[in-house]
């Protein structure tokens, strides 16, 4: 399929005095990559990868427009010129590739999630009304204060649109200050901003107005909204939808983007990065019945990730741009490779969450398990090759061998990737087996169409031992021989039925009927994805877990939706405990903290979701012969495929 077979999504789009080019949009997402509020040669290197794809319209991540809108450390921020050079590099670097870029003007209000060199910063809000998710109890805003942010907003917009940015989008999504004010839960206030409908719109009527009043007509104004905010407590969906409707009939917004859900709870903010679990446009239908209303443009999120997918919801009319923020993430060339017809060579995002919003949780440039150079454009954004092609054989056919093999055939280096099994894909084969986790074989898909394309030598049922090596006579072997399951040290007594968690996925209807206990060492997948596989056959399930909670490994809005599946299915969670002993009836646990014993009874079988130990024995005879090699992947240390298919990329890098 080449560009006209997506007609919709490569048709040019008039946002008030602006054209974007294309009906791709990138999201404004927080990258991790601001420092000191400012914008870096990080950031722009990783939105003009995304410019160089073909983004119609990149919305570059949100800008405090106040003191108090700090939220983390890393908030890019708009309050005095000295941000404007850095802005001005950002669109120098985006707009020649004909990427139409606009800037987030933002203010958290009490959805503060950040410290100040260890001690929680103060929160401001309408009203001294609490947050669930981060537990934070907010200040009321003096009305001065409140003028002072209104004001923030049009100071704001004015330096970006000196920057020579395009447009700029006023965030009220996500329980955000403005829905904060908007939302009668939240805003309890009497005065001129509170008390009725009207007064409670007034905030963003303002500050829509200030930012016209500063940058003029022609400078195009957005609004980011979620409706349905999915929390008992939040924003109600039909005041979200008039006060975005009344706004675009004032000939305030120039356009709407529509989400969904709040960073107020645990279960709204899973919104905010939808995982695999959520259906691939999920919100088109609300965006189409706001676009019945609304005379402006619209757009939409809620896990867009395929080309055919946006051209469906543009077709059907439900809306004129699609947000594909985290399909971007993954491949930032997807726009170009739909329009060339190469829509089989785009990398899909599987929606795992772990290296985009999960880095940004933990305090990390934001990157991707499938595609590590997205974060690291300075590094490896461009594939320089080789001086000397050599040949390079990759032993193991896993993520990791997967990557080093495809990167180092890129470079032009002659690859063979051997594999002793029949299939390619390693645990990865295991991780899409689980309920909720089918999705997560697309990275082998992903991956293994890199390995084709870059013309590596496959050998499948190929076991490689020294005399291949000394057969191949390779410049450089590329050990990525994964792991096997770890087992702990247990007493055993009789003869109880004892599996590991890769034996159970694999054949779970070898499970003896009965009540099963999963003891899960790493708090991750593996643990819960098993218990929810027995549950499903029928058993009744106990999930011993080693840490405080089940799901400690997984980014947040991952494990919300896990925790939220075995609830449903009434399995049973011990936290802090280790296995120690099994007999043929009994699991015998023991706490973590006192070492008091704890005893699960009436068990027909254990299952061992203990993590892994490398298969690393080649690395040691490699070593010993002096042949040249490099180790990469759980053959070192048994960890994620993030860190497995990083460490293709870099070793492949280095030959």
């Amino acid at each position: 399929m080449t560009g006209s077979s997506f007609p919709h999504l490569f048709s040019p789009l008039a946002i008030g005095s602006v054209t974007i080019p294309n009906r791709i949009v990138s999201s404004g997402h927080d990258t991790v990559m601001a420092h000191d509020g400012h914008v870096t040669d990080r950031l722009v290197a990783y939105h003009e990868a995304r410019a160089r794809g073909g983004a119609g319209l990149i919305v570059v991540q949100v800008s405090g427009v106040h003191e108090t809108a700090r939220y983390t450390s890393h908030v890019l921020m708009a309050t005095d010129d000295d941000c404007i050079p850095g802005y001005r590099k950002l669109a120098a670097a985006v707009k020649p590739h004909g990427t139409r870029l606009f800037g987030q003007l933002f203010h958290p209000g009490r959805e503060v999630m950040d410290y100040d060199e260890g001690t929680l910063l103060v929160a401001v809000a309408p009203s001294a009304v609490p947050t669930e998710r981060f537990r934070v109890m907010p200040r009321p805003l003096r009305i001065t204060e409140v003028r002072e942010i209104i004001e923030g907003y049009g100071q704001a917009a004015r330096r970006l649109q000196a920057a020579g940015f395009d447009g700029a989008e006023i965030v009220a999504s996500h329980g955000y200050l403005p829905s904060q004010f908007l939302n009668p839960a939240a805003n309890q206030r009497t005065d001129a901003y509170g008390g009725s409908q009207g007064s409670r719109m007034r905030f963003l009527r303002e500050a829509f107005q200030a930012v016209r009043r500063h940058c003029g007509d022609d400078f195009p104004v957005g609004l980011r909204i979620s409706l349905d905010e999915r929390d008992p407590a939040g924003l109600p969906e039909d005041i979200a939808e008039a006060a975005a409707v009344a706004l675009a009939d004032e000939g305030l917004a120039d356009y709407l983007s529509i989400t969904t859900g709040t960073s107020a709870t645990l279960a709204g903010s899973d919104h905010i990065a939808p995982d695999m679990t959520n259906a691939s446009g999920y919100l088109a239908p609300v965006a189409a019945r706001v676009r019945g209303r609304a005379g402006v443009p619209v757009l939409v999120a809620g896990r867009i990730n395929q080309p055919p997918d946006a051209e469906l919801i543009l077709a059907a009319g439900q809306a004129d741009a699609c947000v594909m923020t985290r399909a971007m993430i993954a491949d930032p060339d997807m726009p170009r490779l739909a329009k060339a017809g190469q829509a089989d060579d785009i990398r899909a995002c599987i929606g795992c969450n772990q290296a985009c919003i999960g880095h940004f949780h933990l305090g990390f440039p934001i990157s991707c398990i499938q595609h590590p150079e997205t974060g690291r454009e300075q590094l490896y954004g461009i594939r320089r090759r080789a001086e000397r092609p050599r040949k390079v054989l990759v032993v193991g056919a896993g993520p990791a061998g997967m990557k080093a093999a495809a990167v180092a055939a890129e470079r032009g280096h002659h690859v063979i990737l051997a594999e002793a099994s029949g299939r390619v894909g390693g645990q990865v084969l295991l991780a899409q087996r689980l309920p909720g986790r089918e999705e997560f074989g697309g990275a082998i898909t992903n991956l293994y169409r890199e390995v084709t394309r870059a013309g590596v030598d496959v050998k499948l049922r190929f076991p490689v031992d020294l005399s291949t090596i000394r057969a191949e006579r390779p410049d450089l072997t590329v050990l990525a021989t994964g792991a096997r399951p770890y087992r702990p040290p247990l007493e055993v007594i009789g003869s109880p039925w004892v599996a590991d968690a890769w034996q159970v996925i694999e054949d779970p209807r070898a499970v003896p009927g009965g009540h099963v206990v999963v003891a899960d060492f790493r708090g991750d997948w593996a643990g819960l994805g098993t218990a929810r596989l027995l549950a499903q056959a029928g058993h009744q399930v106990t999930l011993a877990v080693r840490g405080y909670a089940a799901g400690e490994s997984l980014q947040q809005y991952v494990r919300d939706r896990l925790l939220a599946a075995i609830a449903r299915q009434r399995i049973t969670v011990v936290p802090l405990t280790r296995p120690y002993g099994v007999d043929d009836d009994t699991v015998y646990l023991q706490h973590v903290l006192t070492d008091e014993p704890i005893l699960v009874e009436n068990v027909a079988a254990l299952v061992l979701a203990c993590g892994s130990e490398p298969a690393g024995e080649m690395i040691t005879e490699v070593a010993a012969r002096g042949l040249p090699h490099v180790a990469i992947g759980d053959c070192l240390s048994p960890r994620t495929v993030e860190e497995a298919v990083l460490e293709g990329l870099v070793a492949a890098t280095g030959i």
